[in-house]
């Protein structure tokens, strides 16, 4: 391959992306990128999970002959060795995935045909990953949404204060203490041993969706935390950025709003494609998702401003407290609309559901 240009990639803030445009304009390009193993500290094993999860995606794909792999599914490139990740002389790990070309994504919805692709994305996902053992997959970041867990982070960050920003953030502090033990649902001895652990994306932000030209979803990505987990794990977090109207990172609070609209339309989506394979109880536990995953991003990214923002890119010393700020308001808007969004949940499921049980 003659590479005629080589530049940034995306808005991920964890590991680095390149795009590789290939001088033979027949071609493919490519995605390059440099894994934060400083994050994922095991890359072998999570180069594992992602082929796991790459090759059973596309040999369903291949066994039904719906869909096109090769455009649908992420396409991983092995290096001549044979491994698919390459570790360089300073111990930084690479790797290399095809662009998928005249795709594209967006880091805020802007139509409820977004967020309907985006549902039927997601939950197709998760239907076909839904015989795949849980139990094989390997835990590359463990505790990933353990809320308990975060919030010991947390509570060891303060105590540390190793920046001196604790006494800056009590407000924040005091609202994700006051909502610790309601958050700490799926922590529960009778939630783990009643939920079933699936293998579930653990990243499902909208701008992890590849849409085609005419709008439709055609691939999810980003499958660095692909590992056992709830469904409403997934389910949560892509609301978490759906259905607000402005960034994660949004300065200005008033203008972090609930588009229902939105909610509903991911919802749509995410029922024509899952609701067949979901148990009762994991169709109750979606709306604690929603809660959670506000919650849960809002300890982590105070967790890192108060550690001194070790975790995520950062374009400003203030960039995780905003960022901690704009969850708990998005935050207290869900938890106003809780009630009627489960309604909406349990509505769409029994359309696609035969044998459906009242909650």
């Amino acid at each position: 391959m003659d590479v005629s240009t080589l530049k940034p990639y995306g808005s991920g803030h964890i590991n680095d992306t390149y795009r590789l445009k290939n001088l033979a304009g027949t071609e493919y390009d490519y995605l390059l990128q440099k894994i934060n193993n400083d994050i994922f500290t095991d890359v072998p094993r999570l180069t594992e999970n992602m082929c796991r999860v790459i090759a059973h995606l596309k040999g369903k794909m291949d066994a039904s002959g719906e869909g096109d792999p090769q455009k649908e599914v992420m396409t991983l490139i092995a290096t001549k060795t044979g491994p698919y990740f390459y570790e360089d002389s300073n111990g930084h790990y690479w790797r290399m995935c095809l662009f998928l070309k005249d795709t594209r994504s967006y880091d805020v919805v802007e139509t409820e045909k977004q967020a309907y692709e985006g549902g039927k994305a997601f939950g197709k996902f998760q239907a076909m990953l839904s015989d795949l053992p849980a139990d094989i997959m390997h835990e590359v970041i463990p505790d990933f949404h353990n809320i308990k867990k975060r919030l010991g982070q947390l509570n060891q960050a303060v105590k540390e204060n190793p920046k001196g920003r604790a006494g800056l953030v009590f407000q924040e502090l005091e609202a994700i203490k006051k909502r610790s033990e309601v958050m700490s649902f799926f922590q529960e001895a009778a939630q783990q041993l009643t939920l079933p652990r699936r293998v579930i994306h653990n990243d499902t932000k909208f701008n992890n969706v590849l849409l085609d030209l005419k709008g439709n979803a055609q691939c999810v990505i980003d499958l660095d935390t692909v590992m056992a987990g709830y469904v409403a794990y997934d389910f949560g977090d892509a609301i978490r950025t759906i259905a607000n109207t402005a960034a994660e990172d949004e300065i200005e609070l008033s203008r972090i709003q609930l588009n229902l609209d939105l909610f509903n339309a991911y919802t749509k989506g995410y029922m024509e494609s899952a609701a067949s394979f979901l148990k009762e109880w994991e169709l109750r536990s979606l709306i604690k998702g929603v809660l959670l995953m506000p919650y849960m991003q809002a300890v982590r990214f105070l967790t890192d401003y108060l550690n001194g923002d070790k975790y995520y890119k950062i374009r400003s010393v203030e960039h995780n407290l905003e960022r901690t700020r704009a969850q708990l308001q998005l935050l207290k808007l869900l938890e106003a609309q809780a009630t009627a969004m489960e309604k909406t949940i349990l509505a769409e499921a029994k359309k696609y559901r035969k044998h459906f049980v009242k909650l």
